[in-house]
Formats: structure tokens, sequence, C-alpha cells
């Protein structure tokens, strides 16, 4: 069976040919190759294909024509193996491909195999590249192929850009270079486009190869390729660094490449390279680069594939195919196996930095682990790149990868000319006409700023007449590079700049009028309730415990129990003021008065100290503190038209349009409230704190119910300049010179200062100052208390032991009787026996704890007529129980 031979727009085709001896049957297996080479094809390759025809097959046919090619091998671009592996699909010859496209459709191309990996891994390696030099965003270039697209290549890189918080802010579409009369002129008017463009990071997707070095060339010749600028470039390109001369070199020092890996150490590897070198020595002597790029090792490993395909005794096209599909072997260029027509693994990629006439490897970029100094340690992985790189302006330090601006083009920063509060940005009228002057707390702070940054900033200020949302605006569409002044930080405006991190807090407040606070019962502030009930209960308390020890020795506490009640009262409550007159026999009552005395000592001073402060310390109370009245009651109110809050009041507080009353100047608010224009004006927190620093004896504010961003500067998408802002400001608030602006700027007013604020005003007195006090007065009380029950149950018991000794024994009394018998014991001090009460003696010391001082005023007649009794009383006793026990 013969099968035509078919070429077709390949520039790199091997042909494998056999033939059959007529005669004898047997096959003879020859290989021959046609090359052709032009500008887009590196020498190297071209040199390992003569050394693996030599190797197989010494025998090559010159006339390819009249031989059956039975596979095609090369194409290193796919619009190339695209247009080849349809020839090949419908000639059943196998295609072995050194391109490959970011998603393969085998169904499509049966016949196609590719021995390059997809380019899904080669993106994220550069987008984490990209990510780890905190680079937002970047401009793409590529060669617009034969089919008018990026072979996918776009689309991956701008999702895997996407997943680490970047973006592509441009694309540079060069035309093919085969439809370009004069390369030079047009690359040079494509690249000066990207002046117009932020970005300086510059990622070369796909070019050809003499694209390629016009493009490098050119943006050098112009400046892109220097200072604050940084470019990446792909495997279709970085693969040719050994094929670059010295020329094309220099014009590259500095760019990063990606290169896929492979390793150097095998011993296939060890003879192969000898054989290159010299081969490829001798038919370059210009040349000065003996080192093998992918292609070429791909080129010998699919020398290798195809004859070990061709050992089978099968030889129908698709048993061909098979076997070059069941490939399983290392080769030079890595692992050869293939699945769904490709290769099955993901390939081990490295970063290069191009330096002097080479370049040096930097990381390795692992599948799946991410950036490693070596591979196999995955232990040594990192997030981000850590390789030390020299960039195209010979400096070690990251690009910007932003255009700085210059002298011939300065920054141009919007400043709001139109606000309310003119301490945060003021602009007047400079001495010179058309001058502007600029002064505030936020031109200071930029100063500041500029001052912390480690290089100079050229700027130029531009005032803007117009609202905050229009300068954000203007920032969003380039009209200004950044915006300097009082900008709030809202989640709607971070989807159109870069905020720097914020210099002030922010939120809305409420300012209304306020009036002083008067009440018939000022009287009871200085207490709590719960303090005012705890201090009644342990008076209370105390009262009784007075009355308890002291009413069996006491005449002052007996008698009738509204005399008793009454005196007990009064000597308590008037020991709070030390007035009491009643005299204390008890040493366990006067235990029970001292601390009760030292309570009430703190006590009164503690009340005495806060109804002082609140009497002679003004109260202001607001007028207005709900904003839900303000609705139903349909008053009108104030801002500041020119800022968001116009619009937050009416969509999200839902305050009625007609209602809201503009306010141009904070001068402004105390003439509408006056004439009663308005009952409330919102304002953000920094403006609510500098209008009460002047007003604080007329106005006061409610809390911060609604809470925002804070106070920022603005810089376009992507800016790194936002970013030195950020850390600028933060060292600025951490050494202290952020407060001394805001000192400086927001001092209160002679009146203000000397005020009460709202963190110094009087609060009422709360039962947690003092609950270890009325603690110890509670404790000791009850402790008092036990020890007179203690007694007095001892002296009970022992009266009953006594005149119980030696008699017979009586008929049990009841619990209840024995109860009472007790507790009267203890009420009155009298010992009473069973069926009687009688009272015991009474003597001048009832028990120990009493104290030996008391009124002597009874007559010794009179005590001895007592004993006489207590005698008489003893003897009839026991004459009782005699007849009862007969």
């Amino acid at each position: 069976m013969q099968r035509p031979c078919r070429i077709t727009f390949v520039f790199i085709s091997l042909f494998l040919v056999s033939s059959y001896g007529e005669e004898t049957g047997n096959k003879v297996t020859n290989i021959g190759a046609i090359i052709d080479v032009d500008s887009r094809i590196g020498k190297e390759e071209k040199t390992a294909l003569e050394i693996a025809v030599q190797n197989f097959n010494n025998d090559l046919r010159k006339l390819i024509e009249e031989q059956e090619v039975i596979a095609i091998i090369g194409l290193e671009t796919w619009e190339e193996a695209a247009l080849v592996a349809d020839i090949g699909s419908r000639a059943r010859v196998p295609v072995l491909s050194f391109a490959a496209p970011a998603l393969i459709t085998p169904s499509r191309w049966p016949f196609l195999v590719t021995m390059a990996n997809g380019d899904f891994e080669q993106m994220k390696c550069i987008a984490a590249t990209i990510s780890s030099s905190n680079w937002k965003r970047v401009v793409v270039i590529y060669e617009d192929d034969a089919f008018g697209g990026d072979s996918g290549k776009l689309a991956l890189l701008s999702e895997a850009l996407r997943d680490v918080g970047s973006e592509i802010e441009y694309r540079l579409v060069l035309p093919p270079f085969s439809s370009v009369s004069n390369p030079n002129e047009v690359v040079q008017d494509e690249l000066i486009k990207l002046f117009n463009v932020q970005s300086r990071v510059y990622i070369v997707l796909q070019s050809s190869l003499p694209m390629t070095i016009h493009l490098f060339e050119k943006a050098k010749e112009i400046g892109l390729v220097g200072r604050d600028s940084a470019w990446i470039i792909t495997d279709t390109i970085s693969n040719y660094f050994d094929s670059f001369n010295s020329s094309v070199i220099s014009s590259m020092q500095g760019i990063l490449g990606i290169k896929t890996y492979y390793d150097e150490g095998t011993n296939l590897y060890k003879t192969f390279y000898p054989q290159f070198r010299r081969t490829f020595r001798d038919e370059n002597p210009e040349e000065d680069n003996f080192q093998p790029s992918i292609n070429a090792l791909r080129a010998y490993d699919s020398i290798r594939i195809v004859k070990q395909a061709m050992d089978s005794d099968e030889n129908s096209p698709d048993s061909l195919l098979k076997n070059i599909l069941s490939s399983n072997f290392t080769g030079l260029s890595g692992e050869i196996h293939f699945q769904q027509g490709k290769l099955s693994h993901d390939p081990i990629l490295r970063i290069v930095n191009v330096i002097g006439r080479s370049y040096n490897e930097l990381d390795f970029w692992l599948p799946g682990i991410g950036f490693s100094k070596n591979i196999g340690y995955v232990g040594n992985k990192s997030a981000d790149f850590t390789g030390t790189v020299i960039w195209p302006d010979g400096s070690k330090l990251v690009p910007k990868g932003w255009a700085m601006p210059t002298n011939k083009k300065p920054m141009t920063i919007g400043v709001p000319a139109r606000t309310a509060f003119e301490k945060f940005v003021k602009v007047d009228d400079g001495k010179h006409p058309g001058q502007k002057k600029y002064d505030g707390f936020c031109i200071e702070l930029f100063y500041e700023v500029l001052t912390v940054l480690d290089y100079d900033l050229i700027y130029q200020f531009d005032p803007h007449n117009g609202t905050y949302d229009e300068l954000v605006h203007k920032v969003y569409n380039k009209t200004y590079d950044a915006a300097v002044g009082d900008i709030t930080i809202l989640a709607n405006r971070t989807t159109l700049v870069e905020f720097t991190q914020p210099y002030a807090a922010s939120g809305l407040s409420m300012i209304v009028p306020v009036k002083p606070e008067s009440s018939a019962w000022m009287f009871l502030k200085p207490f709590t309730t719960k303090m005012w009930f705890v201090t009644g209960s342990i008076l209370i308390y105390t009262m009784f415990i007075v009355w308890f020890l002291e009413h069996q020795s006491n005449p002052d506490f007996r008698g009738p129990w509204n005399n008793q009640i009454g005196t007990v009262f009064w000597f308590t409550f008037s020991s709070i003021f030390f007035a009491h007159r009643e005299k204390i026999y008890s040493n366990l009552t006067r235990v029970v008065v001292v601390v009760w005395l030292f309570v009430a000592l703190i006590l009164t001073s503690s009340y005495t100290a806060s109804l002082t402060s609140m009497l002679t310390v003004q109260q202001l109370e607001p007028t207005v503190t709900d904003i839900e009245w303000l609705k139903r009651s349909n008053v009108k109110i104030g801002c500041d038209g020119d800022s968001f809050v116009r619009t937050y009041l009416e969509d999200v507080l839902k305050f009625k349009s007609y209602n809201i009353e503009n306010v141009s100047s904070e001068y402004n608010y105390e003439g509408e409230f006056k004439s009663n224009h308005i009952a409330a004006a919102f304002l953000e927190v920094p403006y609510g704190k500098v209008f009460l620093n002047h007003y604080c004896k007329k106005f006061t504010t409610t809390a911060p119910t609604y809470t925002f961003g804070g106070l920022g500067f603005i810089f376009q998408k992507g800016s790194p300049i936002a970013r030195d802002f950020s850390r600028a400001i933060l060292k600025l608030s951490e050494d202290g010179t952020l407060i001394s602006l805001e000192q400086k700027w927001f001092a209160p007013s002679p009146e203000c200062s000397a005020d009460v604020t709202e963190e110094s005003k009087t609060n009422s007195l709360s039962i947690h100052s003092f609950w270890g006090l009325f603690l110890i007065s509670v404790a000791t009380s009850t402790v008092c208390l036990l020890l007179f029950l203690a007694y007095s149950l001892k002296r009970y018991w022992h009266h009953e032991e006594e005149n119980n000794a030696g008699t017979l024994s009586l008929v049990d009394e009841s619990v209840w009787n024995k109860a009472m018998r007790v507790a009267k014991c203890i009420y009155k001090g009298k010992v009473c026996v069973r069926g009687e009460v009688s009272a015991a003696p009474r003597v001048p010391v009832i028990y120990k704890w009493s104290s030996q001082t008391r009124d002597y005023d009874r007559s010794s007649s009179h005590i001895s007529m007592e004993n006489h009794e207590v005698k008489s009383q003893t003897e009839s006793e026991i004459g009782i129980q005699l007849q009862a026990h007969n």
C-alpha cells in the first residue's frame, strides 16, 4: 500500500519512511529528514535532528517525495500545528507537535500528538510572580496568529490574575510579522501607545522570534525597558534564549522568563550534550552559545518515540499511532507518557533572569506547590517569589510597575475646593493671578507623608469645584492621578479607585441643640436606684441588730413596740449624721455601731461629693435623641450637600428629600438652628468633633450609629503609590505625628477646652463601688448577732441543768412549749420553768458581753427587794415541783 507524501507549511518536518522488498517481503526501515530552516527556527533544533537521524540511521534518503511519509515532527507554533494536524488527520499520518494550545480537543485531531504541555501552569506561575511583587495591573503584548487570536493563553492568564487580585489593564496586539512590510515602524507605533497606560508591567504572551527581536530593541530604544518597568516572557520566547545572539540579549537585560525545566544530570543528556556541542559548533562557528533548547530535546525524543513505535510488526497508521501514544520512558526532555494525545505530567518551570550575555536561573515553579528553591523539597516552598532579580534598570529593588511622575509629566492631584469644613481642606487665591494656596489638616498630612516616602514625588495640585463623588470619578477616568482631601471610604468608591489607609475614623452623627438638665428630684441622682435600695436594706438590718442586742439590758430600747421601733430607727438613722444620744450597754452593739458609723461616713462623703459635682457642673441634655421622631414629626434636617450624606439620608435612613436642607458651611449651622429652620444636622464624625469644639455650650451629638470606612486619599486602581502612602500614614500614626496634627488643627475653643466632656460628666454612684463596704457591715452585724444568740442559749441550758438537778423526772414538755420558753428567754432575758413562766433574776450584769457602765440610779434597797422577791419565787417553784412529784 502506497501513500503519497503530504507536506504543507511545515518548518521543521521529519519523515520516517519504510519500503518493502518486492521480492523478499522483508521490511527495510530507512529514516530520512527534510529540514527547512528560516529565521523563525532555532539552529540547535536542526543540529539535534541531525544527530537523532545519525544515531538511528546514517543512510539518509534524498528523494523524500519518492517515499511514503509515516510521521510529521516539529511545528513550534500552534497555528502551524493546527494546520498540519488537519492534513495529518485526513492522511492518517501522526503529527508530533512541539506546540500545544490552551485546550486540546482530541476528537478534532485524532492523529495529533503534542510533545508540549498546556499553558495552565505557566499562566499560574506568571500570576504568582505578579502577586509576589504586588503589581495590580499589567499590560499584555502578543502577536496575532494566523487565526486572529492568542491560542487561549489570554483567557487563562486573565483568570489566573483575577485569582491573585490583579487584572489586565491594556492589551497590545501586534500584527503577524509575515504581514508587516516595515516591522521597525509598526512596532514603534504600537509601543508608543503604552505611554498612555499607567501600568509598566509587560507580559509578552506569544511572539515569533523576529517580532520579539524588533519588539525589545524598540522598547529599549524608546525607554520602556528601564526604571520602574518589568518584563515577563513566556516559554515560547524564553526557550530560545540559547539561540539569541549578544545584540538581542543586550536589549532584554533584566527581563524575567519562564522556561520548561529539564534534567541535565541524566546519563542520556551527558551522552547527548557533547555530540550536540561539537556538531553545533562545526555548523555554526559564528554562534557563541551552544546550549540546546527544550524543543531540541523534544526533537530528539520524537525520533525515539517513532522509532520504538515502528519496531512493532503491525504497520498500519492506527497501530503506529497507538504505539506512539503508548510510549513510556524518560527522554532528554523529561517523562514521555501520553494521555488523551498530550503529555500526562505537568511541567516543572524555572524562572530565569536575563543578565549579561546569558541568564540566571532563579526559583522553580512546582505544579500544585508553588515557588521553591529546590526540586523535591516541598518544605522549602514559598508563596512568594524569592529569587534575587536584577531588573531592567540594574537595581535589585522591585520596580513600582507603574508610570511614575516626572518633571515633564508630574502627578496631577485633585483637591476639593468646595468644602464645608475648612480646617480639613481650604483653597484660597494666591498672591499672583491664577495661583492657588492650599491649606488644612489634609494638606499638611500630605506633606508629612512626602517626608516619609523613600523617593521624590513630583506633583501638582488642581482645585476641584464639584462634589466628592465627581472627584472620585475624575480619578477613575484618569483626569486626576490622585486626590487629596477629606474623602470618605465607601464600598462603591473602592470599586473605582484605590484608597489609602484611613487617617481618621468616620461615621454619621446627629448634631442637635441642648438644654440644661433640671429636676426636682436631683437630690436622688448621686446614687442609683439599686444603690438606694441596698443602702436602705443595710440600714434596716443594722437597726434590727442594734435593737436585738440592746432591748434586754438597755431601758431606752424597752417599752411598747411603737416606742422600741421609733427609738431604734431614730438611733440608727441619726448615727448617719453622728447625732445619736442613746447610750449603748452591750460591747457587741458597740462593734456593730462602729462599723456602721464607718459605712455612714463613707456614704455621706460620697453622696455629698457627687451631688455637689452634679449641681455645680452644668448638665446638658439633647433636645432630640430619636431619628424616628424626626421622620415622624416631618421636621427639616441639615447636611453637607456636596458629600454622600444627603444620598445616604434619602436612600438608607429614608428621610424625605424635601425635608433635607443643604448647608454649605460649618458657620451656617448655628443660624439654621437659631431660626428653627432645621431641628438636627447630620455630619460625619470628624466634622461633628470640629463643630462641637466651637459650639459645645449650645449643641451636642449622639453616638455614631452608622459607621463608614474612614477618611483617606485616593489613587488610580493598581497604583503602587497608594500602598506607599498607606505605609507612611501608619508610620505617622505610630510615631505620634498624626495625633500632633489633629491637636494642632482641631483643638477646642477656649470656651470648650475647660468645659466638661461627655466622658467627664458625673454619673450616679452604683453598688459596684461599695459592695465590699456593705459586705463588711453585714458580716460584722451577723457575727455579733450569732455570738449573742450563742451566749443566751448557753445561759439558758446552764440554768435548766441547775433547776433540774436532783429532782424527779417530770412529765415531758412539748417541743412548742420548749421553743417558746427558749424564745422568751432570749427576748426578755427571763428563764421559764415548766407550767409557769416566771421572770429570771434581774441582775445588773445580764451577760458577760454587757458593759460595766450603766445607770446606778437604783437604790440599794431596791436591789435588796428584788433579791428577796427572787428568793421567794425560787422557793415557791421548788414547792410546786415536790407536790407534782408526790
